[in-house]
């Protein structure tokens, strides 16, 4: 049996089952935005890390290792970040069942500036009642898709991710702008339309306009907040959620409000 500690009354180690919700979207698309808008109005964000309810996670900490000659075309611009390959699925998957049997994790942290992982710097993944899952590939392999209960798709128009991620690159990630676009026509934009748009099928509900549709984001948050409000109570005490997710036969996604 796994060993189990006990932090701040919590028990951290084998528990409950999270309910984890997978987010994609193109790059630059507002998916990391999306996530920290949920947790605000949650009120999760400047609680302490080890007690929160829902936390959220980034696929970019899933970045496989290079070797010496693809750190060397990536200095150049010219490794694709944006293809399957860049990831390590198998280390994904094995972290995202630890997550889904209710342990503690450690999360590498990917250093951009230096495009490798730093062993050193790692981040605590306590055990939480929610879990958000954003990356441009979160839908992309099929043994992780299968383990989402909910699938969530950011939807931004294709400029509007360009001048973000022009914006992004070079102020917070040290490119220059010539790199910056080469690598967008060359690598980003040909696998976004590869790998990224085709599993926008299996999203359960598609979010157009990103962080800006608060509309979505309140009916999202607030089928989180029935679910939370459920998780601590007993069978009988338990109330079905305000709000259900389902989808028609043209692929649109509805929300019903329960009376």
């Amino acid at each position: 049996m796994s060993e189990i500690m006990k932090m701040n009354g919590k028990l951290i180690g084998e528990g409950k089952t999270p309910f984890l919700i997978g987010v994609s979207g193109g790059t630059a698309s507002g998916k990391s935005t999306v996530c920290k808008r949920i947790m605000e109005k949650l009120g999760q964000v400047n609680m302490d890390h080890t007690k929160r309810q829902v936390v959220c996670i980034s696929q970019d900490s899933f970045y496989r290792e290079l070797n010496s000659s693809e750190i060397a075309k990536a200095e150049k611009g010219q490794f694709n970040f944006d293809h399957p390959t860049a990831f390590n699925d198998k280390l994904m998957q094995k972290t995202l069942l630890e997550i889904l049997a209710g342990r503690k994790c450690e999360l590498p942290t990917y250093d951009y500036h230096n495009h490798a992982l730093r062993p050193d710097d790692t981040v605590t993944i306590y055990p939480a009642d929610v879990v958000l899952f954003e990356g441009i590939l979160v839908f992309y392999f099929p043994e992780i898709l299968n383990l989402f209960h909910m699938k969530l798709f950011v939807d931004t128009d294709s400029d509007t991710r360009l001048a973000r991620r022009v914006t992004r690159d070079i102020n917070e990630r040290g490119r220059d702008l010539d790199q910056v676009l080469n690598q967008y026509i060359n690598f980003v934009k040909p696998a976004f339309e590869e790998f990224c748009s085709p599993t926008k099928k299996f999203a359960d509900v598609i979010i157009p306009r990103g962080a800006d549709n608060t509309v979505a984001i309140d009916l999202i948050v607030q089928h989180i907040r029935e679910f939370l409000n459920n998780c601590h109570k007993s069978d009988s005490e338990k109330k079905s959620p305000h709000i259900t997710i389902t989808r028609t036969n043209s692929n649109e996604t509805h929300f019903k409000r329960q009376h």
